[in-house]
């Protein structure tokens, strides 16, 4: 008993030891947003094709992430960071939610460590291994993700190699049809010319099927390149304009608008695809910012038709005064031959959307922001999207923060 306490003692000794070290108090960030809503013919509030049309009054649940993180040793350069993160998803129409039913869901989306100083030649450099948000690119807009393999993996980030830097990493990637592990090497930091800087990238997606998954079925492996042209100074703003290829399910993913991960359907069809991005904020007055999204992609078969999606989003945005904001939001989209449960299918719709706002300062990019809107969402060709009815209003109060 005596060697227990005094092997307790000495380890909760070292924790205290190494808990001096490292940085003072915990650090709380996060995401959220939520509200009440009401349409005109379905009662409850709508959303519809948001990473198409546009996400401003056209949400309906209600999502949070609430992360904690604190550096917990530094000494003689060396640093060691544990993050950790919760999700929550909810429908938001009631009181009590349980986050048990099958749209109300709680989720462990980060538990990490990152370790800084552990390569003398290089301070920044980071060695990190656990389940992350791994160099996420979206488009705040339309919540459109286009290049993220956040998960469960390991790897080395901005390490210094040439005029920019290197990023290796290996995540596993078991939420779709098969498990699979994603290769991820990045080069970030290309200058190129004022102001405009240069990254790219290759994903590499190794099937690994277990033995049920792989009776009767040839999964192929997938390869995604990706180069993002950004150019800052623009306007007061920013432009990034990404181009991407896929094979195999990161083909299929182009047109789907998927993000380079949960790629290994059966993708034995001669799938390949690409993307042109074009999306920035430009602020032209001090008083006027426009946040905008351009879209093409495709995705090609041997044995059906081509899948094909263009789509167009802007939000302009007033500023009365450093909190008060008139924001609107217009989108629209045309899609061929959709993947359905049979066959194929082509859509079309359209949104629109305006807003008056308060927010935490008057940057497009300032939250807290609370929001009273008022949307017309359109179904260009099916006439099903809002129960028999090719056409649908919502109003409402939303809040957004992130933190």
């Amino acid at each position: 008993m005596s060697k227990i306490c005094l092997t307790a003692a000495a380890v909760s000794a070292a924790l205290v030891s190494a808990s001096a070290m490292a940085s003072d108090g915990v650090d709380f960030h996060g995401y959220m947003r939520a509200g009440v809503g009401i349409s005109g013919d379905n009662g409850a509030n709508v959303s519809y094709e948001k990473n198409k049309v546009g996400r401003l009054g056209n949400e309906n649940d209600v999502y949070g992430e609430i992360g904690l993180g604190k550096e917990v040793y530094n000494q003689d350069g060396a640093s060691f960071y544990v993050d950790s993160m919760l999700a929550v998803s909810a429908n938001g129409s009631s009181d009590w939610e349980t986050l048990d039913g099958k749209e109300d869901s709680i989720a462990l989306r980060q538990f990490n460590v990152q370790a800084k100083g552990l390569i003398a030649s290089d301070s920044e450099a980071v060695l990190w291994a656990g389940k992350r948000y791994y160099q996420r690119h979206d488009i705040h807009i339309s919540d459109f993700y286009y290049w993220d393999t956040s998960g469960a993996g390991a790897g080395i980030e901005n390490l210094s190699v040439g005029p920019g830097k290197l990023s290796v990493a290996w995540l596993r990637d078991d939420d779709g049809k098969v498990n699979g592990n994603n290769f991820d090497v990045r080069y970030s930091g290309i200058n190129l010319w004022s102001d405009a800087s240069l990254e790219v990238g290759i994903n590499y997606n190794k099937a690994n099927p277990t033995d049920t998954q792989e009776k009767g079925v040839d999964f192929k492996d997938s390869v995604m390149g990706t180069a993002e042209l950004t150019q800052g100074n623009l306007l007061g703003g920013f432009n990034k304009t990404v181009l991407q290829y896929g094979t195999n399910g990161f083909g299929q993913q182009m047109a789907a608008l998927g993000a380079g991960h949960y790629t290994n359907t059966k993708s034995d069809d001669g799938v390949k695809g690409y993307r042109i991005i074009n999306w920035g904020v430009v602020a032209p007055t001090e008083s006027f910012e426009i946040g905008h999204q351009l879209v093409y992609a495709a995705s090609s078969y041997d044995s059906q038709d081509d899948h094909k999606i263009w789509n167009a989003v802007v939000r302009p945005m007033y500023k009365w005064d450093n909190h008060m904001k008139t924001i609107f939001e217009a989108g629209i989209f045309d899609e061929k031959n959709a993947p359905a449960d049979t066959g194929t299918v082509d859509k079309a719709g359209s949104k629109l959307t305006v807003a008056q706002a308060w927010s935490a300062g008057s940057s497009f990019w300032a939250r807290p922001e609370l929001r009273v809107y008022a949307s017309y969402l359109k179904d260009s060709k099916n006439d099903k999207a809002f129960g028999d009815k090719d056409s649908e209003y919502s109003v409402g109060v939303q809040v957004e923060a992130w933190w």
